[in-house]
């Protein structure tokens, strides 16, 4: 099994193991705050319909009139400065939910707007963030010659170290900044800003939106939204670094899995003397070597006669040899097309091994008639006949 594959199983598992152990931890926190503050909604409902004479549907017009006046308290959401807001939310998809628009028209083009402004927010906030690690890079090679370093280069790790301190101070003081102007404790604005830099925008807490901050604040909405868009570059430029190990790991694999495959098809298997290429056709005979050593045999005459026993000091052996540059290439050849050339080699075999048993037999009743006679005399082409493969 690949590491890839194993590597995104291995995702799979660990995420949805990581959301059951969110949804415990969340259930154990929250359920039971919940079920309170649900109780005492419900007594300050009675207690006011009791005490003013309000009837249910009065209560409920009442209700509905004081949620959807809670966006208005901070002027009006859709001249040019609130509607820049919104316009901002919707390529960084935070998504407040604060303001949402009622026409068909405004939706049509929400949608269309956001078909083409999300990627290129995107490509931007990749843009930014990898000019920000380079000349984070830069500045670390600095600083390590003027520490006189023996290394100069900047590693991953530093990288990462760098855009994290300054991803820290600038949520740090955004969530200083927005503590002053909404009147929320330093926890609750860091809170907001982790949550709008992250893109993950929950909407309980919305900047902007109180004391028609929209209308009368412009250096703080122009704050606000230099924030959202170069904090959220510095993130994405940390979150970056984060992924890219992975990202790369992954490549580094893929391209090894390819050399080896194009190792294993520019490779060759030499089988029982024949060379089978990766394409299935089949170079039969020997290597220039091997057929050299062939030619030299004397005989392949086999009978214990006086005459031919020299024969039996360079008895034939096929030679098998065998080359194989990667595991993966005889997958390439079926079995059954190797059985079938197995099954051909053998036939061609077992034919010239009856020819030359006629002529071995007509040989050997030559040599054993010659030998009776004169044992010592030198031998001569036209005496014996040798047979050579």
């Amino acid at each position: 099994m690949k590491k890839q594959n194993v590597r995104t199983v291995s995702l799979i598992v660990c995420t949805f193991t990581y959301l059951l152990v969110g949804a415990a931890v969340f259930d154990a926190l929250e359920s039971e705050h919940e079920s309170k503050k649900c109780e005492v909604l419900r007594e300050i409902e009675h207690q006011l319909r009791d005490n003013y004479n309000i009837s249910e549907s009065d209560y409920r017009l009442l209700e509905t009139v004081v949620l959807e006046g809670v966006p208005h308290k901070a002027g009006q959401q859709w001249k040019f400065a609130g509607a820049f807001y919104y316009a901002t939310t919707v390529l960084t998809t935070i998504g407040y939910g604060h303001s949402t628009p009622n026409t068909v028209s405004g939706k049509v083009f929400t949608i269309l707007y956001a078909m083409v402004g999300i990627p290129l927010c995107l490509v931007l906030f990749h843009s930014i963030g990898e000019r920000l690690n380079k000349v984070s890079s830069i500045a670390i090679r600095q600083i390590k010659k003027l520490l006189k370093c023996r290394d100069t280069d900047a590693t991953e790790i530093d990288l990462i170290m760098v855009v994290t301190t300054l991803s820290t101070i600038t949520i740090t003081s955004g969530a200083a900044v927005f503590s002053r102007y909404e009147r929320w404790s330093y926890f609750d604005s860091f809170y907001y800003c982790v949550i709008t830099l992250t893109t993950i925008g929950f909407g309980d807490m919305v900047a902007l939106q109180k004391d028609q901050a929209l209308e009368k604040k412009p250096e703080y909405v122009a704050f606000a939204l230099i924030f959202i868009l170069f904090g959220m570059a510095i993130v994405a430029a940390c979150l970056n670094l984060f992924v890219l190990r992975f990202v790369t790991m992954n490549t580094e694999d893929e391209r090894r899995d390819e050399a080896e495959a194009l190792q294993a098809a520019a490779g060759a298997v030499r089988v029982e003397g024949d060379v089978i290429t990766a394409n299935g056709s089949i170079l039969s005979g020997q290597c220039p070597q091997e057929a050299a050593s062939f030619t030299d045999l004397t005989s392949v005459c086999s009978c214990t006669c006086p005459a031919c026993a020299p024969c039996h000091a360079f008895p034939f052996r096929r030679s098998y040899s065998f080359r194989k540059r990667s595991m993966k290439l005889p997958r390439l050849l079926s079995r059954r097309y190797r059985i079938r050339e197995q099954q051909q080699r053998e036939m061609q075999v077992m034919h010239s091994e009856r020819e030359l048993q006629v002529t071995h037999t007509e040989t050997q009743e030559d040599l054993c008639s010659s030998s009776s006679s004169s044992a010592h005399l030198p031998s001569s082409p036209q005496t014996f006949k040798r047979n050579s493969v």
